[in-house]
């Protein structure tokens, strides 16, 4: 991918953020196609690179938000494909080693927004408990849902909703 398709990526999230919604549409077709490939590169093929690159798509809209929009956007997309290859495999018992030239550049990007740990037991102090103990054992400790769930005895929507409630409450805190 050429440093225009990385613009041309940026310039459609960026209108799509904007309420484009043809704009979304060719980023998430697009984005489908880059997941589709590397994931079949790196778990074979069939159903289940389907079902990984759906559960990306899912992921990427529900954290579009995320994306900083002076970021590169390949980097944040293929850490989210990452983790939802990792999952998937997870689920299956597999154990997979992956190319860690794919993922080169989100290695390589610097985070200067890291929070400090104080930072982070102040945002999880403001969450009711059930929603800090699911943010805390997903985002802190990188529990997967399915584990939090097994952990905390719930199912995973469940875990799904107080992780995404326990976030939006932390950035509603936050602005």
């Amino acid at each position: 991918m050429t440093e225009a398709d990385e613009a041309e990526l940026a310039r459609m999230l960026r209108a799509a953020l904007s309420g484009d919604e043809q704009a979304y549409a060719a980023f998430l077709e697009r984005v489908a196609a880059l997941v589709r490939a590397v994931t079949r590169r790196n778990a074979g093929s069939g159903a289940e690179v389907e079902d990984i690159v759906q559960e990306t798509l899912l992921a990427i809209h529900l954290k579009r938000h995320t994306w900083r929009a002076d970021a590169p956007v390949r980097p944040w997309i293929f850490a989210i494909a990452r983790y939802k290859l990792v999952d998937s495999l997870r689920r299956r018992g597999r154990r997979i080693e992956v190319d860690i030239a794919d993922y080169a550049e989100t290695l390589a990007e610097p985070v200067e927004d890291a929070a400090s740990p104080r930072e982070i037991e102040r945002a999880l102090e403001q969450l009711p408990p059930g929603q800090r103990r699911v943010v805390s054992a997903v985002s802190v400790e990188g529990l997967s849902i399915g584990e939090a769930a097994t952990a905390f005895g719930m199912n995973e929507t469940a875990v799904r909703v107080a992780l995404h409630r326990g976030l939006a409450a932390i950035a509603r805190g936050r602005g």
